[in-house]
């Protein structure tokens, strides 16, 4: 497991958003993280990447306890993330924004970089081909000199995925990824996540598309009220009650 999460807990005052979660991440998997809204699938996103703290409970990155890291020492680590209300630059072009996210792999600071001062100019133009490389993987190369702001709403979502690529994680947290997108758009989405899989990264990925998660993932965690219902294989649990239960809730109606 690259990721083993165990009994991670977290209250918000008096309400428990996540009581007790433990399951494990495989290196080199998708594993996707359902569940209704407010099942708790965000907090514990926020948990993993250092943004939020455990109220109980430890995390461990390749057996290295992480629940107490910050979020800039966990992205130091290779764990990147993309958020479900999408927090770009708007006004910076999608080639910056790309920029934005080599911050761990660079080794000069960001606004020299982007106003192109003092420094080794050839070195600045690999990172502005890096950058461009992973526009084009997902998609954008065209929407480069574009401002973040002008984009559609699916370009703004890839453009995310691509400013958390240029941070060359291990770990990579996608919170609904494809919300919002054309069906070419999510085909587009699925063909880069099996490739970066292919190329030995991890995904966790939550969604609310189940097509996409059943495509996509080999083991499925499901969150309900903050706790886990299941973890298994997309069949098993597509034929858990508890899990048909949570999506489509009692009925006393029988055909």
């Amino acid at each position: 497991m690259l990721l083993d999460i165990n009994n991670i807990t977290r209250y918000f005052g008096g309400l428990c958003a996540l009581e007790g979660v433990s399951f494990g991440v495989e290196s080199g998997s998708v594993h996707g993280l359902i569940g209704p809204n407010g099942a708790g699938k965000t907090t514990l996103i926020n948990i993993l990447s250092g943004i939020t703290s455990a109220t109980s409970g430890n995390l461990r990155l390749d057996d290295q306890r992480i629940e107490t890291f910050p979020a800039h020492k966990v992205a130091a680590l290779g764990v990147a993330r993309t958020f479900q209300n999408i927090r770009l630059f708007p006004v910076l072009t999608s080639l910056e924004n790309v920029i934005a996210g080599q911050h761990l792999v660079a080794p000069r600071p960001l606004l020299p970089r982007l106003m192109c001062l003092s420094g080794t100019r050839r070195q600045e133009a690999v990172y502005q081909k890096q950058s461009m490389d992973i526009l084009v993987r997902v998609g954008l190369g065209d929407r480069a000199d574009f401002p973040a702001q002008h984009l559609s709403y699916g370009e703004r979502r890839r453009l995310e995925i691509a400013r958390a690529l240029a941070s060359r994680p291990r770990l990579l947290l996608l919170d609904e990824p494809v919300a919002g997108m054309r069906r070419e758009e999510m085909l587009g989405v699925a063909a880069l996540i099996r490739s970066l899989v292919r190329e030995g990264m991890t995904i966790l990925l939550i969604e609310h598309n189940m097509a996409f998660v059943m495509d996509l993932c080999s083991q499925i965690t499901v969150l309900n009220f903050g706790s886990v219902i299941t973890t298994g294989s997309p069949a098993e649990v597509g034929m858990h009650p508890e899990v048909i239960e949570a999506y489509l809730g009692k009925s006393d109606h029988h055909a």
